[in-house]
């Protein structure tokens, strides 16, 4: 066996060059950007850009592929709006995505996307997520995010994995919980956030303090010890104890919520909807080492004038989209980041006796951009009404595989379910969407 020699040189010089590349490792692995913790804030900030990380915009309710990526002007199923061209030469949206029509040559669509779901309760929202699957049995398997949190978390961070930006729920049932770790660990659910940019009690209250905080889960840590006595029991003990310390972590990156440290211009960008400045708030989570960030934008369930709620919602899904595009861009994060737009499920070609579109799964559009992704790429296309996929149907599962693709995870990867079983990513003979990718 071969063995290298390393041999210190002895100069000073080595050593500083030596030590400052340590220390931005670890700044890198356990501290926020811009942290200067270990003393190597340059070296640490161009290490956590190279991380892979997702925003997923989730348009909740079902956004209509007719008033955005798939318009079908004239037809009876087209509706009254307008279509403008793209920077996609041939490819024509809906005239209320101005600012997204101009920078398409870098975002991939879909246009094919088919599904049977055509459901938003919890359990049409969770198989979706889950990219439903129907080859692991009754087992709970873990969504997207969850998925995605575990595979791309680093080891060590103490920011969360995980964050949900909601400004509404699913449906109209606040409770309902659509995102399951299953039996990755409580490490990796999401810590949801409805409504506001911070969660609830992510500082210590005015009577508590640090010292006291500390001394208080130092003697939480103490009494778990007691609790572990077998295997099983361990693990549950271990994801408690981890849950208490991602906690500290949270507080201890409090500010990554904060947008008030924003340049003006850059709030400004994104606009002052709610769901412009949780978008924010997720541009500054990734760029602090949160891998997985779902924002949640509703709602779009238009069984009554169809036209009117998404002549509100579509423009501001434009202003927010591009937004957060050009500024991870500007940034030097977007070639690390992909962006999804995904939804449970899209709209009926017919429109109902309310100026309505209902619920639809036979075909709709989702798009990619960023990471992985090869940009200006229109996949997929359906008839002339829309009423069904015409060529290259995609299906969830071809979907997910594509986005851990795109970010480097193999789709085929293998878990063991608690019962012994190989559970893969995504299931056995499923293809990643090869046009979209880079």
């Amino acid at each position: 066996m071969t063995r290298r020699l390393f041999v210190k040189c002895g100069s000073p010089e080595h050593s500083i060059n030596r030590r400052a590349f340590l220390r931005g490792i670890g700044g890198a692995l356990g501290t926020t950007v811009g942290l200067d913790v270990l003393g190597g804030p340059l070296l640490a900030n161009q290490l956590q850009r190279q991380q892979k990380r997702v925003i997923l915009l989730f348009l909740s309710g079902g956004a209509s592929q007719f008033e955005t990526f798939d318009p079908k002007p004239g037809r009876p199923t087209g509706g009254p709006f307008q279509t403008i061209q793209t920077s996609i030469p041939g490819y024509r949206v809906c005239e209320l995505l101005p600012r997204m029509a101009a920078r398409m040559h870098k975002t991939a669509v879909i246009r094919s996307f088919s599904s049977p779901n055509t459901e938003h309760d919890g359990r049409g929202v969770t198989a979706i997520l889950s990219g439903e699957r129907n080859d692991v049995g009754t087992m709970q398997t873990p969504s997207l995010g969850c998925l995605l949190a575990r595979e791309l978390a680093q080891p060590g961070s103490v920011v969360p994995d995980h964050v949900g930006l909601y400004t509404t729920y699913v449906g109209f049932n606040l409770n309902v919980q659509v995102d399951f770790a299953s039996f990755l660990g409580a490490r990796h659910q999401p810590i949801n956030i409805l409504n506001q940019l911070a969660p609830q009690g992510n500082q210590l209250p005015a009577f508590l303090s640090d010292r006291d905080h500390r001394d208080r889960e130092a003697l939480r840590d103490q009494l778990a010890r007691g609790f572990q006595s077998s295997r099983e029991r361990d693990a549950t003990v271990a994801s408690h104890r981890m849950a208490y310390q991602r906690v500290r972590g949270l507080m201890d990156n409090h500010r990554l919520f904060d947008i008030s440290q924003e340049p003006q211009r850059i709030r400004d960008l994104y606009g002052h909807s709610l769901f412009g400045q949780q978008a924010l708030v997720a541009r500054r989570l990734i760029e602090g080492g949160v891998p997985f960030v779902r924002l949640n934008r509703g709602w779009w369930d238009s069984h009554g004038e169809n036209f009117e709620i998404h002549a509100s919602l579509v423009p501001d899904l434009d202003k927010v989209m591009s937004a957060l595009l050009e500024d991870l861009e500007q940034r030097g994060l977007l070639e690390h980041t992909l962006v999804v737009t995904f939804a449970e499920m899209g709209r009926t070609p017919t429109i109902n006796a309310m100026r309505g579109r209902d619920h639809w799964g036979r075909c709709w559009s989702v798009t990619l951009t960023g990471c992985g992704i090869r940009g200006g790429v229109v996949h997929g296309s359906t008839n002339a009404d829309g009423t069904d996929v015409a060529q290259d149907r995609v299906t969830a599962a071809d979907f997910f595989a594509t986005i851990f693709q795109a970010v480097g995870i193999d789709h085929q990867k293998e878990y063991a379910a608690p019962d012994g079983r190989p559970i893969m990513l995504t299931p056995y003979h499923t293809r990643p969407v090869s046009a979209v990718l880079a």
